[in-house]
């Protein structure tokens, strides 16, 4: 058994992933303690972990960005917004999540701290001692690797400015461009993909590692609804959703699926992912399509063995739970790294991008119907789905921790 130090940003699309790691690791006999923000203790005293909350000064609500970052509301998306990010979502912690760790790592003997790829405070342990005198530092890429190229200039240099005065502040110095550094700095770099789904680079370190994405949670006690059997009456199969994050709104892409199938001979479904969703969108249709069923909450690995495509917003877990099960995409996202996503599915063939959060009607019914016409689609979709198999996350981090241990 060993001990071992989980920490994640304090969003939902980072701590989810690692809380599946620590319920593997839970379970193949090591102790784990998790360190997150204060809404996901329950989460992670469920998988078996000892929670251990962030310091406030790190810790925020991700439901509520425009109340914890109002500045980053008035933002365009894209460069600037994601400069902000780098700078005061991801950056402004660095110190309070680095103090963290070292309190941590001077009452639990860990052998490894495993964190998401935007952890940044993890950056300093790896920095200020070498792998002998301290646990082995594990990145997860729960979001594309960052591009090396990509940003304006201005937005560059001010967001490295930035970070360097904050890691200075816990004496250490970051050997290059921030983003470079994410993935060179960690003792291994684990990317929650395949190669199938990424774009070829030769700068990339010997610690990078493509594993495959994680398994999806257990569905657990799931009531499949009056019209699961509707699934199978011969019709394709759409689903649509807008994830765990960006489903305030859903004008931007599950109502406008909705709207324009509705004469089409397909199975429209809608996971709204949220409570309350399916009364939002009777709401805001009026009536909603006779081809359509709406649900706050579907297990999706239940749900897609049976589409013919996915619609959503893009992001990266939704995306590869699509592939492992051979589903073709139409994309639509601006925010986050929803863009590096979305070209990824464009680049890879196995979907459309639509480049907008908010489609007009022909462009996503002439995107919809062109995937499900176009046998490459699926195709593509398909062979990802087999080099998917042939990858575990979850078996590759525990022989990290194994190794260490011996």
């Amino acid at each position: 058994m060993s001990e071992i130090i989980i920490a994640a940003t304090p969003a939902n699309g980072h701590v989810a992933p690692l809380l599946t790691v620590a319920a593997d690791l839970v379970r193949r006999g090591h102790e784990v303690t998790f360190l997150t923000g204060t809404r996901f203790k329950e989460r992670a005293e469920a998988v078996g972990a000892y929670f251990t909350a962030l310091p406030e000064e790190a810790d925020y609500d991700d439901r509520r960005m425009d109340l914890e970052f109002p500045e980053r509301g008035q933002l365009p998306p894209g460069p600037v917004q994601l400069g902000f990010d780098v700078k005061h979502v991801f950056g402004d912690p660095v110190p309070a999540q680095y103090e963290a760790l070292r309190r941590l790592l001077a009452d639990v003997p860990a052998t490894a701290v495993i964190t998401d790829n935007l952890f940044l405070g993890a950056l300093p342990l790896s920095l200020a001692s070498g792998p002998d005198t301290r646990p082995i530092t594990v990145s997860v890429g729960v979001s594309p690797p960052p591009p090396a190229t990509g940003w304006g200039p201005e937005v560059h240099m001010d967001a490295q400015r930035h970070l360097e005065k904050l890691f200075e502040s816990v004496g250490v110095s970051l050997p290059e461009f921030v983003l470079t550094s994410l993935i060179t700095v960690p003792d291994h770099y684990l990317q929650l993909t395949v190669p199938g789904f990424e774009f070829p680079r030769d700068d990339l370190p010997s610690s990078f590692r493509f594993v495959g994405p994680l398994p999806s949670a257990p569905a657990g006690a799931f009531e499949r609804p009056s019209w699961w059997k509707d699934l199978s009456d011969g019709r394709p199969v759409v689903v649509t959703t807008q994830g765990t994050f960006a489903n305030v709104d859903l004008e931007e892409l599950v109502v406008p699926t909705l709207r324009v199938l509705a004469d089409s001979d397909v199975l429209v479904v809608a996971a709204t992912a949220r409570p309350g969703g399916v009364e939002d969108v009777r709401n805001l249709m009026g009536t909603v399509p006779g081809n359509a069923r709406v649900a706050d909450f579907i297990p999706f690995d239940l749900l897609l063995p049976h589409a013919d495509l996915l619609v959503t917003n893009g992001g990266y877990g939704g995306v590869h739970t699509a592939l492992r099960h051979g589903v073709p995409l139409v994309v639509g996202g601006v925010t986050e790294d929803k863009p590096l996503i979305a070209a990824r599915v464009e680049w890879s063939g196995t979907g459309v991008n639509l480049a907008t959060a908010r489609p007009d009607d022909a462009a996503l019914r002439s995107a919809v119907n062109t995937v499900l016409s176009t046998p490459s689609y699926r195709a593509r979709a398909r062979e990802l789905r087999e080099e998917i198999a042939g990858f575990d996350a979850l078996e590759t981090i525990a022989e990290l921790v194994a190794a260490r241990r011996g």
